[in-house]
């Protein structure tokens, strides 16, 4: 077996970086596209999945270094529900909002516009048939939002309705196809469906449950332990994307980067409904669209105690109606050793020592804006 000569350092490995093709990716996006993963000297391979499921097993089998994720996932890892019980963790959190309800254009026409109105149609038509309304992933902010919406009309999840998993990309279609009525999920699938006259939106994300925290950078915590200056360097490089990805003259931008096959695959006009507006939404068009999500702003990226609250309160909830995953509940991982804020300050310091060491520097891809 080969070895590595003494006083020659051994080349890493890329580091393997997975994301869902969802318009809150920008960040990786912009810091894979404007070097910035390079300029903290690291080398990166974005991997795009096709269902947070199969995300969340490579990052627990150790096939992805860190991921994109929902804002619960490494809480559900940690407490082993829907999955192998593996400790992960989070320094930064990638956005905030940007989900939202879509439902179809046949219950749109029928006078559906909130959740009062969708309990009005589920009882016009109780005993011949029942509604089927998809989600990302169990215990995903968008199940949460989803419920809250639904309880809100006097509707009973799980009772009343039904709810299913499909993955993101699969929602317009599923819905164009009549199998669902309606979803909650990221944009552009919402707007791709509006667009396309096939769904309309009756709820923002931001009007149910305002500054929620929706993704963040997941790692197992065996890799923030034993490459802790990589980790740290990944994390600064992406607080630079999230701060490019939140300023209203990037957007356009952002939204050409993300409609590539590669990333998210969809039409640019469907991505800037959600990034630069306007946005479709009950029947009104919302025409400051920054505020449907938040990559920077707002202290958007810190993994704070009252973010994790957030997510911890839901769960609990709903072990709390579930009495087989309450064996579950048992494992809760104490929030701050999830969401790891010392982490975020030192990721937050090299950018701090960066910008003074380098000065003021010219935006990436300022010359490649479409006219």
């Amino acid at each position: 077996m080969s070895r590595s000569r003494p006083g020659i350092l051994r080349r890493r490995e890329p580091l393997q970086l997975g994301f869902l093709p969802v318009s809150d990716c920008a960040p990786l996006v912009q810091a894979q596209e404007a070097g910035l993963f390079a300029k903290y000297d690291l080398e990166v391979e974005l991997h795009r999945e096709n269902s947070w499921a199969s995300l969340r097993d490579r990052v627990v089998d150790g096939e992805l270094d860190a991921a994109h994720a929902p804002a619960t996932l490494p809480f559900l890892t940690n407490m082993g529900l829907e999955t192998e019980q593996c400790e992960c963790v989070s320094g930064m959190v990638l956005s905030l909002q940007g989900s939202a309800i879509t439902v179809s254009q046949q219950l749109w026409d029928a006078g559906v516009r909130d959740a009062v109105t969708m309990r009005e149609q589920i009882y016009r038509v109780w005993g011949k048939r029942t509604y089927t309304f998809g989600i990302v992933f169990p215990f995903s902010t968008q199940y949460f939002l989803l419920r809250e919406w639904l309880k809100s009309g006097g509707i009973v999840p799980h009772v009343e309705i039904r709810m299913v998993v499909v993955p993101p990309t699969q929602m317009f279609p599923t819905l164009k196809l009549g199998y669902i009525d309606g979803y909650c999920v990221e944009e552009p699938w919402n707007s791709i469906a509006v667009q396309a006259r096939v769904g309309a939106c009756v709820a923002t994300s931001a009007e149910l449950a305002p500054l929620h925290p929706e993704k963040v950078l997941m790692v197992r915590q065996s890799f923030a332990q034993g490459r802790p200056e990589e980790h740290e360097r990944l994390l600064a490089a992406l607080l630079e994307a999230c701060a490019y990805c939140d300023l209203p003259q990037n957007r356009r931008l952002i939204s050409d980067l993300l409609s590539q096959p590669r990333y998210v695959n969809a039409p640019a006009e469907c991505l800037e409904a959600g990034f630069a507006g306007p946005f479709e939404s009950g029947g009104r068009r919302v025409e400051n669209p920054q505020d449907l999500s938040f990559f920077h702003r707002r202290h958007a990226n810190e993994p704070t105690d009252e973010k994790a609250a957030w997510i911890t309160s839901h769960l609990h909830e709903y072990t709390e109606q579930n009495s087989l995953l309450r064996q579950s509940e048992a494992r809760t991982p104490v929030p701050a050793n999830v969401f790891r804020h010392d982490i975020f300050k030192r990721a937050q310091a090299l950018v701090d020592e960066r910008s003074k060491k380098n000065g003021p520097e010219s935006e990436p891809f300022e010359t490649h804006a479409r006219s």
